[in-house]
């Protein structure tokens, strides 16, 4: 059974600027401002931010898609919002600094979540979009997908953007993109390790779904076990890394799903998973 759910933060109620869908223990959110390129702007981020926090706390859902509608999956914070609030007192400065904050927050609670987060991009991902491309556990890229920070050819260093990306692809790959502001394409962004995969124009986000049914497959608290500490063992040094990573090792090993798991594994069956 599909159930659908809209955020409560929309540009009007009979048009959500975020759509939601439950498919079986998968959420798909969809950005829905085509008509700004998908912008990230302040309602924006307020939906994806607490669409992000429902799902968190929902132990059935398993897997999220993150899509978008229209030419482009998103271009990045809605510049024509930031540059109203120059006539601010303080020139926009404070208004930028909560925009950039909460940004940094929803990319944040992405990582955070128990659950993968999967992108299906079709079309641009530039500037905040592309961070948030990179933000996102996996991605799924059409063929027609592009990617860019071009923050330097009109003045603003995508600095946020550089976080995500710089964590993701190679050094001298993240500068070159940074440097230049120019445009890459799918292939080459698989290359460099932004996305996982390139599929057919139009077919991302129904790869992404059926990759999100192959996570959905496996242990919850084994899925959620390992994304935490995945991202924790990265900010560490090698040996802290690896302390931490038989820290986690034994604790899994303790778990029911593990007995279930290594047991249907030997018996050669199928495992039924308990989320514990």
């Amino acid at each position: 059974m599909t159930v659908q759910r809209t955020t409560l933060r929309a540009a009007a109620p009979s048009v959500p600027i975020l759509q939601r869908e439950d498919l079986d223990g998968i959420t798909v959110l969809t950005l829905n401002r085509p008509e700004t390129r998908n912008s990230l702007s302040e309602a924006m981020l307020a939906a994806l931010s607490d669409a992000l926090a429902s799902i968190a706390a929902d132990r059935l859902l398993r897997a999220v898609v993150l899509a978008a509608n229209g030419p482009a999956f998103s271009a990045g914070h809605d510049l024509k919002e930031l540059t109203a609030r120059r006539a601010d007192s303080d020139g926009g400065r404070g208004y930028t600094r909560h925009i950039m904050e909460a940004c940094s927050a929803m990319m944040l609670a992405i990582l955070r979540l128990p659950q993968p987060v999967i992108a299906a991009v079709e079309g641009v991902a530039a500037a905040a979009g592309c961070q948030l491309v990179a933000t996102c556990d996996l991605a799924v890229a059409s063929a027609s997908a592009k990617f860019s920070t071009p923050g330097v050819q009109i003045g603003l260093f995508c600095s946020t953007p550089m976080v995500a990306l710089s964590r993701n692809v190679t050094r001298k790959h993240a500068m070159e993109m940074l440097l230049t502001g120019e445009t890459i394409l799918a292939e080459q962004a698989l290359n460099i390790g932004l996305v996982n995969q390139v599929v057919e124009a139009g077919a991302a986000r129904g790869e992404a779904i059926r990759l999100a049914r192959k996570i959905a497959a496996k242990s919850p608290l084994v899925v959620r076990i390992g994304k935490e500490a995945f991202y924790r063992q990265l900010e560490m040094g090698i040996a802290g890394a690896y302390a931490c990573a038989t820290d986690v090792m034994v604790e899994n090993m303790m778990a029911r799903d593990a007995e279930e798991g290594i047991g249907a594994f030997i018996e050669k069956r199928e495992p039924n998973w308990e989320d514990r």
